[in-house]
């Protein structure tokens, strides 16, 4: 019997935090720019190293561009659009994002849509893949943004002649997701991993290996599979 790896993408195969973080303060930059006027290099160093905190929040790659601008206006009050900011902490937002996305959201006036125009529409994974790993994966393997949620990525995948007789794996780095799978009895033949290298907390790994259908994956132990 073989065997059949989904695996995320940003996280699990790459981490582009820096270079996504330093992609959404440029896209912010146009997006409000009397806002990030007096954004220089140093604030710019200080945001990277904060997003690297907050970055297991980040479900879609617009997010960065809404996390980028709510952390400029934590450390400058005086920029300060939304009653969200104000004595918010980098734990706050690990705690409460999905609570307060749409606040920032609906204060700022701002839509998904228009953010994922300018900031998130492609990831570009195969140019990455093929450029800087030397690793070339067949188009039609590679699920993007406009492919649907993950779960539903997972059950089209297990539906394909193909994969009827293979042992079906899924990594990820995102808990939340992993939560969102078991959920889906279609999908329980699927073993399900949480990598600890990619964007998650302690706190996270703690909890995934407190549930049984998770198994929590070491990058060594990854690459074994992989082999």
């Amino acid at each position: 019997m073989g065997h059949l790896y989904a695996l995320d993408f940003d996280g699990v195969l790459c981490d582009s935090c820096g270079e996504s973080s330093l992609s959404a303060v440029k896209a912010a930059k146009v997006r409000w720019p009397s806002l990030f006027d007096g954004v220089d290099s140093a604030m710019e160093d200080w945001i990277v190293d904060q997003m690297y905190k907050v970055r297991p929040v980040v479900e879609t790659g617009y997010e960065n561009l809404l996390l980028v601008r709510l952390l400029v206006e934590m450390r400058v009050p005086s920029i300060c659009k939304s009653s969200a900011a104000e004595g918010l902490t980098v734990e706050g937002i690990l705690k409460n994002w999905s609570k307060i996305k749409p606040v920032i959201m609906e204060a700022w006036d701002e839509s998904k849509d228009a953010l994922i125009d300018l900031f998130g529409k492609s990831r570009f994974a195969d140019a990455l893949l093929r450029e800087l790993a030397g690793v070339i994966i067949p188009p039609e393997r590679i699920f993007g943004l406009g492919s649907g949620p993950k779960v539903e990525v997972l059950k089209q995948l297990q539906k394909k002649p193909e994969n009827q007789d293979v042992t079906l794996h899924f990594v990820e780095d995102r808990l939340a997701t992993l939560k969102n799978v078991i959920k889906e009895p279609e999908l329980d033949g699927w073993s399900l991993y949480l990598g600890d290298w990619g964007y998650n907390t302690q706190k996270e790994r703690a909890e995934a290996a407190s549930i049984p259908r998770i198994h929590l994956l070491q990058l060594s132990d990854f690459s074994k599979k992989l082999k």
